[in-house]
């Protein structure tokens, strides 16, 4: 539980300022009734849809730091997740593949017909099954400290997942974390049922190798040269959308349409504070990534 704890308050810190995204061009916030339970979101600015998916124990407010630079030119739809910010627990586990679902009937109720996806860490996982389980519905998908099976975190983080249950509320009743949730959280009371069921659904073993080699839409992978995610996985995963296979030729002719970024001196607990980070997505998410430029002679 000690390392558990330390861990967490790292991620705090990524998270100590989980309120609402604030733009000056809102066009929309509130709850949708979307698979039994009441999802919030809020929608901001103007352009092609972005949809933004925050990481395990947070909110969308775990994107403050970077949306200027996220937002500008984008519809960015922000929402949190199951049981997360302003999203209250019901009596459904929590799954990713729900909330997968959660997402697409968001969508489909807010008559968006089409979305680029970027998530981080839990919230990448859940975009991931997005694109899985809904494909029409993602055009592209950007993908920040994201894993496709269980096994891609380090074994010691795999251990601190396993010590996660409702018996932890006592112990971080005192950090950023919950006061961070407690602020905005419809039922404050249901943080150790939160943190017993976040701990049940990273216990489940998950693979989805074939799916993730089936996935048709643009995707990137970002990770951090020291993140949670052990590099063998990260190649791995790569590979399963194409890349890494050979060399891209002089005139990228054999260049897959899928990208990879490590973001050197990151860990997985600061990516979303990283200025490198939206440099590096947005020319992705708006397609200026082009396959086969024209190169001088």
């Amino acid at each position: 539980m000690k390392k558990y704890l330390i861990s967490a308050m790292v991620i705090a810190t990524c998270m100590a300022a989980a309120g609402s995204i604030q733009a000056q061009d809102a066009t929309g916030k509130g709850y949708a009734r979307v698979n039994g339970i009441k999802m919030y979101y809020e929608i901001s600015g103007t352009g092609e849809p972005l949809l933004l998916l925050h990481g395990g124990l947070g909110s969308m407010g775990m994107f403050e730091r970077i949306m200027p630079a996220i937002n500008a030119g984008r519809q960015v739809i922000a929402v949190d997740l199951y049981g997360h910010g302003r999203t209250a627990l019901t009596d459904r586990p929590v799954s990713y593949i729900d909330m997968a679902d959660d997402l697409a009937a968001l969508l489909r109720q807010l008559g968006i017909k089409q979305v680029d996806v970027l998530g981080y860490s839990m919230g990448g996982i859940a975009g991931l099954r997005l694109a899985i389980q809904h494909p029409g519905l993602v055009r592209r998908l950007a993908l920040v400290s994201t894993v496709f099976a269980r096994d891609g975190f380090y074994p010691d983080i795999l251990a601190q997942q396993e010590q996660m249950n409702a018996g932890a509320a006592a112990l971080l009743k005192q950090t950023p974390i919950y006061k961070s949730y407690a602020a905005i959280a419809p039922q404050p009371e249901d943080f150790p049922k939160l943190l017993e069921q976040m701990g049940q659904m990273m216990k489940r073993p998950f693979d989805w190798s074939a799916e993730v080699a089936r996935l048709e839409m643009p995707v990137m992978l970002v990770y951090g040269d020291g993140d949670m995610i052990r590099p063998a996985h990260i190649v791995k995963f790569y590979e399963l959308l194409g890349g890494g296979k050979k060399d891209a030729g002089w005139n990228r002719e054999n260049m897959p349409q899928n990208r990879l970024a490590i973001l050197p001196n990151h860990t997985h607990y600061d990516m979303l504070m990283a200025p490198e980070l939206p440099q590096t997505v947005r020319p992705f998410l708006d397609g200026k990534m082009q396959a086969r430029p024209e190169l001088e002679h």
